[in-house]
C-alpha cells in the first residue's frame, strides 16, 4: 500500500521525468514528502515564484520535448503559474501543471483558496482534469503525459485533491510512457504534395514547432537544399532550422522584415510542415487570406485540429513533422534563382548601422555571434530589445533559441534557469529587458539555489520600450506609464553570488563577457542602452517626429 502522493512520484519516475519546478504548498505535502524519496532521479526545483516556475516548465518542455513538470497550490498558487501554462499553450510546447486542491468533502463551497481548474483552464490548457479516485492516478497521469506530447504538444493541468493524495492505495504505478508512434503522410498524399510542389514557379517551405528531432530537421534540410527551395521559420522558431543552410531565409514573427513577406505574398506554393498558424507568422492574418490563400497551401500537421483550423489548404496532410520531413523526395524545379534571391536578401539584413547608444547592440550581437559555441542557447522574455536575439542572431544547428510566442515579459530568466538545468554543460545567455528583467528577477534566488547560473544580458534603457514605442507612433510626445526608475542590477545580481558588472560602452563589452563566460557562479551584465536606440533603424525622436508630422498633415 502506499497514499496518492507516492503513487503520482513513483509513476512520474517510470516516466523518465528528472525534474520538476515548483513552489512548495500545504495543499500537496504528500507529494514533496515522496519528493524526498527520489533526490537524485526526480529532483524538485525551488523556485521564488509560481509564474516562474511556470515558466520554466514550458521552456524544459519546448527544449527537452519531455513534458517540463511544474508543482504549484491551490487558489493564488496556479493562478500565478498560469502565465506559464498559456505560454506553453502558445507555444505548443509539452508541460504538467499539478496543482493541489481542496479535499474532495469540501468541493464547491468555495473553500479556502478553491478553484473549478476545468473552468479555469479548460480553454488555456490543452487538458484540465481532476482527480477524483486515488487508484486512477496512474491513468490519469498516463493519459497527461501522451496528451502533452502527441500531436500538437501543450500543457496539461491535473488537479489533486488533499484527500487524493493521503488515501492509501494498491494500484501499482505505471511502468513506463506508452510508446505513440509520430502519424505519417499516406503515399498518396505525399505524392500529391510533391506534385504540387514540383509545379510551382515559386515554392515556399515554412516550419516551426518544438516537437523535432535532429533526424527530422535534417531531413527537412536536406530536402530543402537538394532541392533549392527557400526556407523561412515561424514566429520564434528560427532554432529549428540551421541558419547556415543556404536554404534558411529568415523568420515570419514580430517585426517581420519586408524580405520575409516579399517571399509569403510572392510564393505561390507553401509547405507548411508543424505550423498553427498563428497571429505574427502571418503578420495579423494578412499575408495569406482568409479563410482560403491565393498561394496553394499545403499544410502538414501532427494535429488534424490544427488542419483547416484558419487556412483552408489545397492540401491538408495529418502527419508529424519528422515522419513527413524523412518520406520526402528531392525535388528539380529549377528554384536556384529564387532561392538564391531570398538568401541573400536575409543576409543583407545583418548590418543594422550604428546605433545612438553607449552600448552598440548591433555590435554587441555580432560579436556574440564571434565568440558563443555552436550549442549555445539564448533566451528572452518580450520587448524591442528581443529584436537582438530573434534577428541578429545565427542559429546553427546545435544552438537553441526559448522564446515564447505569447509574447510573455518575464519569460528570459526562468527560462534559462531552466535550460541550465537541463544542460549544465553548455553556455546560456538570457537577453533581458529592464522591465522584463524585473517581472521574475527573483529567480535569480532558484538559479543560485540549484546551481543553474545563466548569463544575463540587461538591455537597461530605463523604459518599457515596446510599449513607448507603440505611445509615441499614436499618442507623440504624451509620455505616460512608460519610464521606469531601476536598481542598481549589479548589486541585486551580486546578492544572489553571481559575477556582475555595469557595462557603460561598447568597447567595454568584449572584455565583460569574456568574464562572464569565465564566471563558475553565472553573471550579470547591466548594459547601458540609451532610449533612442528603441529599434534597429529607426530612434525615438524619428518615431516621434514622424508622428507628429502625420498629425499635422491631417
Amino acid at each position: 500500500m502506499r497514499n496518492g502522493g507516492q503513487l503520482l512520484v513513483e509513476s512520474l519516475v517510470a516516466l523518465g521525468a528528472t525534474k520538476g519546478f515548483g513552489v512548495p504548498g500545504e495543499s500537496y505535502l504528500a507529494v514533496l514528502d515522496a519528493l524526498h524519496d527520489t533526490q537524485g532521479r526526480l529532483d524538485f526545483v525551488l523556485c521564488r515564484n509560481e509564474g516562474g516556475a511556470a515558466f520554466m516548465a514550458a521552456a524544459w518542455g519546448k527544449l527537452t520535448g519531455q513534458p517540463g513538470l511544474c508543482f504549484v497550490t491551490r487558489g493564488p498558487g496556479v493562478t500565478n503559474a498560469s502565465i506559464g501554462i498559456h505560454t506553453a499553450m502558445q507555444d505548443s510546447a509539452p508541460m504538467i501543471c499539478f496543482v493541489g486542491q481542496v479535499g474532495t468533502d469540501m468541493k464547491g463551497r468555495e473553500a479556502f483558496q478553491e478553484i473549478d481548474y476545468r473552468a479555469v483552464f479548460g480553454t488555456m490548457a490543452k487538458w484540465a482534469v481532476e482527480i477524483d479516485d486515488v487508484n486512477r492516478i496512474p491513468e490519469i497521469l498516463g493519459r497527461a503525459w501522451a496528451t502533452a506530447t502527441a500531436g500538437r504538444p501543450g500543457p496539461v493541468v491535473i488537479a489533486l485533491p488533499e484527500d487524493m493524495l493521503t488515501s492509501l492505495t494498491d494500484a501499482a504505478p505505471l511502468a513506463g510512457p506508452a510508446c505513440i508512434a509520430e502519424a505519417a503522410a499516406a503515399h498518396a498524399a505525399l505524392d500529391t504534395a510533391l506534385a504540387m510542389l514540383g509545379k510551382a514557379a515559386r515554392p515556399l517551405i515554412l516550419m516551426g514547432g518544438c516537437n523535432w528531432t535532429g533526424a527530422g530537421r535534417a531531413a527537412l534540410q536536406g530536402f530543402a537544399e537538394a532541392s533549392d527551395i527557400p526556407v523561412i521559420a515561424a514566429f520564434r522558431y528560427q532554432d529549428q532550422f540551421d541558419n547556415h543552410s543556404p536554404c534558411y531565409a529568415g523568420e515570419a514573427g514580430v517585426g517581420m522584415p519586408a524580405n520575409v513577406k516579399r517571399l509569403i505574398r510572392e510564393a505561390d506554393v507553401i509547405l507548411a510542415v508543424n505550423v498553427r498558424f498563428g497571429e505574427m507568422t502571418t503578420d495579423g492574418y494578412t499575408l495569406l487570406s482568409v479563410p482560403v490563400p491565393e498561394q496553394t497551401l499545403i499544410h502538414v500537421h501532427g494535429s488534424d485540429r490544427e488542419i483547416g483550423k484558419v487556412y483552408q489548404p489545397a492540401l491538408g496532410i495529418h502527419a508529424g513533422p519528422n515522419a513527413f520531413a524523412a518520406a520526402l523526395r528531392s525535388l528539380t524545379g529549377g528554384w536556384a534563382e529564387w532561392r538564391a534571391q531570398a538568401r541573400a536578401e536575409w543576409e543583407a539584413g545583418f548590418d543594422p548601422g550604428p546605433q545612438p547608444s553607449p552600448v552598440d547592440m548591433g555590435l554587441v550581437t555580432a560579436h556574440l555571434r564571434a565568440v558563443l559555441p555552436d550549442d549555445a542557447i539564448l533566451t528572452n522574455g518580450a520587448g524591442n530589445f528581443t529584436v537582438w536575439p530573434n534577428k541578429f542572431y545565427k542559429f546553427g544547428a546545435k544552438a537553441r533559441l526559448l522564446a515564447p510566442q505569447s509574447g510573455a515579459m518575464g519569460y528570459g530568466l526562468p527560462a534559462a534557469v531552466a535550460a541550465k538545468v537541463a544542460c549544465p554543460d553548455r553556455t546560456v545567455v538570457c537577453f533581458a529587458g529592464d522591465g522584463d528583467f524585473q517581472m521574475n528577477c527573483q529567480e535569480l534566488g532558484t538559479a543560485m539555489q540549484a546551481g543553474a547560473q545563466p548569463i544575463v544580458l540587461i538591455l537597461n534603457n530605463g523604459i518599457y520600450g515596446t510599449i513607448r514605442a507603440h505611445q509615441e507612433r499614436t499618442y507623440p510626445a504624451r509620455v505616460s506609464g512608460t519610464t521606469l526608475e531601476n536598481p542598481d542590477f549589479v548589486m541585486l545580481a551580486r546578492s544572489y553570488g553571481f559575477h556582475a558588472e555595469r557595462v557603460e560602452r561598447t568597447e567595454d563589452f568584449a572584455a565583460a563577457f569574456a568574464r562572464a563566460l569565465a564566471s563558475r557562479t553565472g553573471a550579470v551584465l547591466d548594459l547601458n542602452i540609451s532610449p533612442e536606440a528603441l529599434t534597429p533603424r529607426q530612434t525615438l525622436s524619428q518615431m516621434r517626429a514622424a508622428a507628429l508630422a502625420a498629425k499635422d498633415g491631417k
